[in-house]
């Protein structure tokens, strides 16, 4: 067909040039929004970097960087042009950044689990526990380990006779000790990637209490900077904890220096099945009542003088020192990416105090993102930053669009309806962070607090007016020894917020396990939010679509229908659409209830003991038998097994080493496979295409894996 006689191809260049041009014009009228893109553009870079299958050439990064770089030199005159090159020069730079990063910080990995050694370090940190304290070892031996072979830090559970030891100590232990884990379930936390950038070796267990075997000598005023505020952390945890006693302790510690290894579990679950787990996380909530107490304290109390207010600048005064105030709590709570995220915003707004400027925007969240994903571009992938920021981002730009009917409502109101206002805006800050965090909640935790609203309301005000205003008081009292003034009232207020926690958590539906999205579901819900968040005009809403695109991935992902812990002790089985059999309700909890969340259900099924089951599944004292979608699979405990099971099953999963002449199955996955590759997930396929997924095998060539060391 001829379609120059029809006029079509020149439609289409005219309708290309309109739509090119209304593009333009669109961009144009946002030009002030740009610069709220520069974090997602970095961190779109240190995304695809970590999403390779393979460790990059060195140099990728840096000529994609200069050529971005040279282009933009080049066609400086036309903005189009230039503004696309700009994204790609971000996104150049955060792969670089986050590849230079992760070589940076690489240190030695133990190669294999070590039983029973001695242990010898100096402690960097202590996290009072329950079950005793955790903390990171500087290594300086251990038994049966070559010095060039020694893990710069490892990680060790103590004894509960060891609650007094502190940060600066030498000590040594015996322990088990053990290369850090891989993910457990495909596409679930990795804490041997999160170990690589801690510069943890390994990971493990003391048998009994630690030998003390003295103070460690200053190494450098950073070191002794470290350790200073190290112990000052677990000094001051442990007086809260000790003073208030019990749960409420143990979260009043929580609260002031970010250690949480005091609060026991059944508060942990309370709170996040309430919706209040924010509250525990040291993050803008808290960092920002610090501030905003210090700040109203000085400047009331300076303002109390006559001469004072006359003749000094209250104002920034109390800036200042509210600024000193949030970089100590920031020391206090350990840095976390939550606390440096909230102090970076905290100081922005601190700084436009000083010069009589709003700081609270848009770009100021930028800008702490742009520092975080510069100095550790790892945090992109923890939960923490995805929540923190996906919960600042929401609040902010909800706020753009109706702080002014807040506003004008308040300043018209009298005292009732300033307190109903501020109950409204509780509600509505709780209601737009729930739903800008809920993606990523279902999507790491496969668990959705419902009716954390209702909780909310009733313990914000709480913890904002009476139990953080508390805690600062607490630790301005601490060096004169009268914390106790404060410690009291402190305990009541956070023994009303577990209150709170424990009656919500206890209704029904309160919260609800659902399966997760798809990984590339969350990163279009993501990319949708942004869109919405970050724009002003109406194409924003563009935004919407794809938030529903990637919402319709939910369970969308095919489970796995038999499951392999890394040590061999733990199986599960899927034994029907919702039913997920374990091998044992008792071992490796953590790995458990990942595959319990990930399965969408709230507690797993054991399998049946010896001589019982059903056709989907049967025990006998060597062996259980599964059967599904036609195909066998033989779950062996005992060598005699594997003669019989070798012959029947299509997939054997084996305890124990397997004889070599175990090859009719199609897959047999003994403990050698378990101890080389970790984790395992098989898909069975009635054809026989069944699909293995190993933790160790799915990106062998990076660095955190260590596979080619086992």
């Amino acid at each position: 067909m001829d379609f120059t006689a029809t006029g079509k191809p020149g439609r289409a260049r005219k309708t290309a040039v309109r739509l090119a041009a209304g593009l333009s014009d669109v961009l144009a009228r946002e030009r002030d929004r740009w610069i709220l893109w520069l974090p997602v553009a970095l961190g779109i870079g240190v995304g695809v970097y970590f999403a390779l299958p393979f460790e990059p050439p060195v140099l990728a990064g840096q000529a994609v960087l200069a050529l971005c770089a040279g282009g933009i030199a080049l066609f400086w005159r036309n903005w189009t042009v230039r503004l696309v090159l700009a994204g790609l020069l971000a996104a150049a730079l955060g792969f670089v950044v986050a590849q230079w990063r992760t070589h940076d910080v690489a240190a030695p990995v133990l190669e294999r689990a070590l039983p029973g050694a001695s242990v010898k370090g100096r402690v960097v940190s202590v996290e009072p526990g329950v079950c005793g304290p955790r903390v990171i070892l500087d290594v300086t031996a251990i038994s049966r380990i070559a010095a060039a072979d020694l893990p710069q830090r490892v990680r060790l559970r103590l004894h509960k006779e060891d609650r007094d030891i502190r940060p600066g100590d030498l000590i040594r232990v015996r322990a088990r000790i053990a290369p850090p884990p891989s993910a457990s379930y495909p596409g679930a936390f990795d804490f041997s990637r999160r170990a690589w950038f801690e510069q943890l070796g390994g990971v493990g267990f003391a048998f009994g209490a630690a030998e003390r075997l003295g103070r460690h000598g200053e190494d450098g005023w950073l070191s002794g900077l470290q350790r200073a505020v190290e112990g000052a952390r677990t000094a001051i945890a442990a007086r809260i904890s000790e003073d208030i006693g019990g749960p409420a302790g143990g979260v009043a510690a929580a609260l002031a220096t970010g250690l949480r290894g005091e609060i026991p579990e059944d508060v942990r679950q309370d709170m996040r099945d309430s919706g209040l787990a924010h509250l525990l996380a040291i993050s803008g909530l808290h960092i920002g009542l610090v501030a905003g107490f210090v700040f109203a304290l000085v400047r009331g109390g300076l303002a109390l003088a006559p001469r004072i207010a006359l003749r000094w600048p209250l104002k920034q005064i109390a800036a200042v020192t509210a600024l000193l105030a949030a970089a100590v709590y920031m020391l206090l709570a350990g840095a976390t990416v939550p606390t440096q995220r909230a102090f970076v915003m905290t100081a922005v707004v601190l700084l436009a105090v000083l010069v009589n400027r709003t700081g609270i925007s848009l770009r100021m969240i930028a800008l702490a993102a742009s520092v975080v994903l510069l100095l550790r571009p790892e945090a992109l992938l923890g939960v923490s930053f995805q929540m923190s920021f996906a919960a600042a981002i929401a609040l902010v730009a909800a706020y753009e669009a109706f702080a002014g009917r807040f506003r004008v409502s308040t300043g018209e109101a009298g005292t009732a309806r300033r307190i109903t206002m501020y109950f409204a805006a509780v509600a509505f800050t709780t209601l737009v962070a729930s739903l800008a965090t809920a993606p990523f909640a279902v999507f790491h935790f496969n668990r959705l607090a419902v009716l954390g609203l209702t909780a909310n309301l009733a313990a914000v005000p709480i913890a904002a007016l009476w139990v953080m205003p508390l805690e600062v008081v607490t630790l301005l009292l601490m060096p004169l020894g009268l914390e106790q003034v404060a410690l009291v009232p402190l305990g009541w207020g956070v023994e009303a917020i577990l209150a709170v926690a424990a009656e919500v958590a206890s209704w029904p539906l309160a919260a609800i396990t659902v399966p997760g999205t798809t990984t590339i579901g969350l990163v279009i819900m993501a990319a949708g939010g942004l869109w919405l968040a970050l724009w002003r005009t109406r194409w924003r809403l563009a935004g919407i679509a794809a938030i529903l695109a990637g919402l319709a991935t939910t369970g969308q992902a095919t489970p796995p229908d038999i499951l392999i812990a890394d040590e061999a002790r733990l199986t599960a089985f899927r034994a029907g659409p919702d039913e997920l059999r374990l091998s044992s309700l008792r071992s490796q909890a953590f790995v458990r209830d990942i595959w319990l969340r990930r399965a969408g259900e709230e507690e797993g099924t054991a399998f049946p003991p010896p001589g019982e089951g059903s056709a989907v599944l049967r025990c006998d004292g060597q062996s259980c038998i599964g059967r599904i979608d036609g195909r066998t699979v033989a779950f062996v405990t005992d060598p005699l097994a594997f003669e019989e099971d070798c012959r029947i099953a299509d997939v054997v999963v084996a305890q124990v080493p397997a004889p070599r002449d175990c090859d009719r199955p199609d897959v047999v996955i003994d403990w050698f496979d378990l101890w080389r590759d970790g984790a395992h997930a098989i898909w069975l396929d009635s054809a026989g295409g069944n699909r293995v997924w190993q933790a160790r095998t799915e990106h062998p060539a990076r660095p955190w894996m260590r596979r080619s060391n086992r």
